[in-house]
């Protein structure tokens, strides 16, 4: 299958193109500069790995969590491209949840196969959700309901990884007594998800090219960040 894939859903830009067996990769600058460069890189990507839109199948992108701008931009990009592929005609879409790319990065990077994805979402906490491979049939197993919390709330079981870009902001308050590797959900980790999730239905139309967000907050107000900046301090 020829497949595109991209994530916008943190501060890294990360796109892939599949041809065959052959896979051309692109990373760059993410979080709102990916509404001016993701198009112009897709088309550079694109034409590098000899791919057009009329010979594209499917169109993947990481859904969310992440950041609002970054999810916005990666859905409508993926829907406006998805519906003029083909002539007009148009192929499916397949969102991806970006924690369980996150643990498959993981995997794929550092042979984690039990993980708890953490991504950084900002305001002082932190999305995770705890994701299992198994390798009987290749696949992922991940909880239904991903977390909201602040980081010391993150729960890791014994001989469980804890993979993301979160350990550098929070440090020893997220699981200090785990071990901790950085992952992304990179396009390449879309890609190796795909076969799986085509399998199973994950396809939907381009119409359906929809967020997944945890949160329905963008941003603290002035008093909540005056209440923790007086919490974080030193008492007298």
């Amino acid at each position: 299958m020829n497949l595109l894939a991209f994530d916008t859903s943190t501060d890294m830009l990360s796109i892939a193109v599949q041809a065959g067996s052959a896979v051309w990769e692109h990373q760059g600058p993410g979080g709102p500069q990916a509404s001016a460069t993701l198009i112009p890189a897709v088309s550079s990507l694109m034409a590098q790995a000899g791919c057009s839109f009329d010979t594209l199948d499917v169109i993947v992108f990481g859904r969310g969590p992440g950041s609002f701008t970054g999810l916005r931009t990666a859905c409508a990009v993926a829907q406006g491209l998805a519906f003029g592929a083909r002539g007009g005609q148009g192929i499916p879409v397949l969102p991806v949840d970006t924690l369980l790319a996150v643990a498959e990065e993981a995997r794929h990077r550092h042979g984690a196969e039990r993980v708890v994805a953490v991504l950084d979402a900002r305001m002082d906490e932190v999305y995770h959700a705890r994701c299992e491979w198994q390798a009987a049939t290749g696949q992922w197993v991940a909880d239904a309901d991903f977390g909201l919390s602040s980081p010391e709330q993150v729960l890791v079981p014994d001989g469980w990884t804890v993979a993301g870009n979160a350990q550098l902001p929070y440090g020893e308050r997220l699981a200090p007594g785990a071990a901790h590797v950085h992952a992304l959900p990179t396009a390449a980790a879309l890609l190796r998800l795909a076969p799986a999730l085509l399998a199973a239905g994950g396809a939907v139309p381009a119409s359906d090219a929809l967020p997944r967000y945890i949160r329905d907050k963008v941003a603290q107000t002035t008093a909540e960040r005056a209440a923790l900046r007086a919490a974080a301090a030193p008492a007298p």
